[in-house]
């Protein structure tokens, strides 16, 4: 499935864009505070591609004019979401390169997104995390209609391989509805 925005084009990885996802996931600004190691290399990124990023419903974040991927944007199901997510709830998870921060693209996704959730999949409501220190997304999911909920604290980051806290934001289906 593909969504259109206004000036992105959200679609599923492809193994081509494994140039692409390391110039901007080796940038150790990006995947540590999200909770992921920077990439270490083209195969590395390739990897990824296919083995996290091909899930279903996540998507590459691409400009419309050259389709190439600048960042990432997916739903994650409630079995596999960071907090405790029912079964008509759904978690949205986000990055972009560093190059294109600051020019209202993730917010853009993520509204794509949001309406691709509640209309075509019937979700109820949205969760949301960022962790400590991560002010930039902290705003973007102000931005979008989030409302914090809930802080959980001493959280593992298996990935990072440290403990964390997190900090949860949460939107309704009825919210959305009248912030959009």
């Amino acid at each position: 499935m593909e969504i259109t925005t206004e000036r992105l084009i959200l679609r599923p990885w492809k193994d081509s864009d494994a140039e692409s996802l390391y110039e901007y996931a080796k940038d150790p600004a990006i995947g540590p505070i999200a909770g992921w190691p920077v990439h270490t290399s083209v195969e590395n990124s390739l990897e990824i591609i296919r083995g996290v990023l091909s899930g279903d419903e996540t998507y590459a974040v691409c400009l419309k004019g050259d389709n190439r991927a600048i960042g990432s944007i997916g739903l994650i199901p409630p079995a596999q979401s960071h907090t405790k997510a029912s079964n008509t709830e759904i978690e949205i998870g986000y990055w972009i390169g560093v190059p294109f921060w600051g020019n209202g693209y993730i917010p853009e996704a993520i509204r794509a997104i949001q309406k691709h959730a509640f209309e075509d999949l019937g979700y109820n409501a949205m969760w949301c995390g960022y962790y400590n220190g991560n002010e930039k997304s902290k705003r973007c999911q102000e931005k979008c209609g989030f409302r914090y909920h809930h802080t959980e604290e001493n959280k593992p980051c298996p990935l990072m391989g440290d403990v964390r806290t997190e900090h949860f934001t949460y939107l309704t289906k009825e919210q959305w509805l009248t912030c959009k």
